[in-house]
């Protein structure tokens, strides 16, 4: 699974960060940083990147498989 990132569409809620660092990150602007940028997401962090994406509530965050 791939993570695809939206850095236009961040506003810097967060959610996706607080419920999984091991993938997510807010940059000193509060702009999401995906930790696996155009790599895959290792499979022991699949389901917590599964709740990062679903939580961000502005949809800058998909699921590419």
């Amino acid at each position: 699974m791939r993570i695809l990132t939206s850095r236009e569409r961040c506003e810097g809620h967060g959610l996706c960060a607080a419920l999984a660092p091991e993938v997510f990150d807010l940059d000193d602007e509060a702009v999401v940083v995906n930790r696996f940028d155009d790599r895959e997401v290792p499979a022991e962090h699949a389901e917590a990147a599964r709740r990062g994406v679903q939580a961000c509530p502005v949809a800058a965050l998909r699921i590419a498989d």
